[in-house]
């Protein structure tokens, strides 16, 4: 399926019409991030624009800390990547795994992993 956007330049305030993810400027800058992949820091961004949703939606634990619904799908989804790629840049994240930036808590039974974001 292929389709055309035809892109024009920006004007006055269209900028406004966007929506946007932020990336905080510090994973560029502080050494700490600098193993990071890009990839890693736009899912990184991607998972703190998605707290907002699991606010509305209640989803809060017993602690009080907000976690978040992300499959591995949605990550290959929205990265435009393969599966295998983006379970590597969700552990470049991990706890467990990479730079301590997630949180996965496995709920099993096939249930998808709850994610707390730091």
């Amino acid at each position: 399926m292929s389709y055309e956007i035809k892109l024009d330049y920006f004007h006055g305030n269209d900028s406004n019409r966007l929506a946007y993810v932020r990336l905080p400027k510090i994973m560029f800058t502080d050494p700490f991030f600098a193993k990071l992949s890009n990839d890693a820091r736009v899912l990184y961004s991607l998972f703190v624009d998605r707290i907002g949703l699991s606010v509305r939606n209640g989803w809060i634990d017993e602690k009080k800390r907000v976690y978040i619904y992300f499959s591995v799908e949605d990550v290959a989804r929205e990265l435009h990547v393969g599966e295998t790629k983006a379970r590597k840049t969700i552990r470049e994240l991990d706890s467990e795994t990479g730079i301590g930036l997630i949180e996965r808590k496995n709920q099993g039974l096939g249930k998808p992993a709850l994610i707390y974001v730091k």
